[in-house]
């Protein structure tokens, strides 16, 4: 079933609803009926209006989006592998989805120091600490991502 519109494709006006069917019993009911995103007043309080219009300019697609991300308990890396999309493809779609809800999303700092270390890079570290060639602080120093910082007075051996 197709997601019930609530503006006019043509003219942009709300669109109001004249006719509801059941599928089970083929009961017709014929009236004037205000959809879902129009006038919401009568059936939820002011309070709940609030939280509830940011969703309704959402589309279906974004519906969708924000459900998983529900499901997923709000973790990307949940979402990545269960969509089989990249985390900066992920980021960008719920970017939109703020927007969408009249939000302007966070800006993410860009922090070069801390870069994660790749699996083959996390087994390196923990094979050169198994080994005795560095300390168990640089190895997490190093699983944490953090790159030591030169100053510009330090010489580099």
């Amino acid at each position: 079933m197709n997601p019930m519109l609530t503006k006019c494709p043509v003219c942009g006006g709300d669109l109001v609803v004249t006719r509801l069917s059941c599928p089970t019993c083929e009961t017709t009911i014929e009236g004037s009926f205000q959809p879902v995103g129009g006038s919401l007043q009568g059936s939820f309080t002011p309070e709940q209006l609030k939280w509830l219009l940011p969703f309704t300019r959402l589309n279906n697609e974004q519906m969708q989006f924000i459900l998983t991300f529900i499901r997923c308990e709000g973790r990307f890396n949940r979402m990545e592998e269960e969509l089989n999309l990249s985390y900066p493809t992920l980021r960008n779609r719920m970017n939109d989805i703020l927007r969408a809800m009249g939000y302007e999303p966070a800006r993410e700092e860009v922090t070069p120091s801390v870069s994660l270390p790749s699996p083959a890079e996390r087994k390196r570290i923990l094979d050169d600490l198994d080994k005795g060639v560095i300390t168990l602080q640089e190895a997490r120093r190093r699983l944490k991502g953090v790159r030591e910082e030169v100053k510009p007075d330090e010489s580099v051996a």
